[in-house]
């Protein structure tokens, strides 16, 4: 390992347990093995989640409760998997309640009509941006990977997450603020998390001929599809996780009340690498790196 891989430092803000392992899980243990200090933030426990183990349906918001103590269990079982020794909630366990969700009727998340006290929704932005930066100019990443502006699929706490991470990498970088927060530090690259639409249309195809009409079922490979999906004109890296895919797979395993275990992660026509190795990235901040293979980075610190 060279010293400059030994200095690089990536940090990841997310909503929710499992939500680093679905769309960052092989990125992470890739560069967990190259020795870059990876760090991730989780902003709930994630206590308003749908059991799907029904031996811990107990746990449920709206029975015994405990989901958050479980799933924060589930989090750290995952991480040592992939290897990231540096993980922790955003102003601590329990600083931020799960805000819950619904369904709009044209498909993507909405906020419920009832939400928790301290939900991260209703969070104020300067207070938890704040808490944010501390952990910004603590780690010192030179990248900051979060969702985009809608989350991907409208969750509240997936957009909450990203406007706390937008907002708290500028602040920052600002040497007047806040100077008990630590030394001002600009993360040079800001990735959003994205999903080829490319390869959801192909891998949609491949399973549809493959008769399996259950795995994202009522999408049409050739009609429209969900906002969560980005053209690849529109889409900066890809991250090959094709070492890393059988980590990522039995890190997603480890979110078990989250995570269905015959669900479509694990079988179906697009399960395990054939789907989930690949890892799209849209660049936000910084200067794109030199391009490669289909005109993307291969490299999250390319340019660097």
């Amino acid at each position: 390992m060279s010293s400059s891989q030994a200095d690089r430092r990536l940090l990841l803000v997310h909503a929710h347990p499992d939500d680093e392992s679905i769309g960052n899980g092989a990125t992470m243990a890739k560069y967990v093995d190259e020795g870059v200090g990876v760090t991730l933030v989780t902003c709930t426990a994630g206590e308003m989640g749908e059991v799907l183990v029904p031996d811990l349906s107990h746990l449920a918001h709206h029975l015994e409760g405990g989901l958050g103590e479980h799933r924060r269990d589930e989090l750290a079982e995952a991480m040592a998997v992939l290897g990231v020794t540096d993980h922790r909630f955003l102003g601590g366990f329990g600083r931020f309640h799960d805000s819950g969700m619904a369904w709009h009727a044209d498909g993507h998340a909405v906020a419920a009509d009832e939400i928790p006290d301290n939900a991260f929704w209703n969070a104020d932005l300067t207070e938890a941006a704040s808490l944010l930066v501390a952990v910004i100019r603590e780690v010192r990443p030179q990248v900051l990977v979060t969702y985009d502006e809608f989350g991907g699929y409208g969750h509240p706490d997936h957009i909450q997450a990203h406007r706390v991470a937008m907002y708290a990498t500028q602040l920052a970088a600002v040497r007047s603020y806040r100077p008990d927060l630590g030394e001002a530090h600009d993360v040079a690259k800001v990735y959003w998390g994205a999903m080829s639409e490319e390869r959801m249309r192909a891998g949609l195809r491949a399973m549809r001929e493959a008769g399996d009409t259950e795995t994202f079922a009522g999408m049409d490979p050739d009609g429209p599809l969900p906002p969560f999906v980005t053209p690849e004109a529109l889409i900066d890296a890809r991250i090959d996780g094709s070492a890393t895919i059988g980590r990522k797979m039995e890190a997603l395993s480890k979110h078990r009340t989250q995570i269905q275990q015959d669900g479509m992660f694990f079988s179906g026509g697009e399960s395990a690498s054939s789907w989930w190795a690949e890892e799209y990235y849209r660049l936000v901040k910084g200067v794109a790196g030199p391009r490669g293979e289909g005109g993307f980075e291969s490299d999250l610190f390319a340019g660097l």
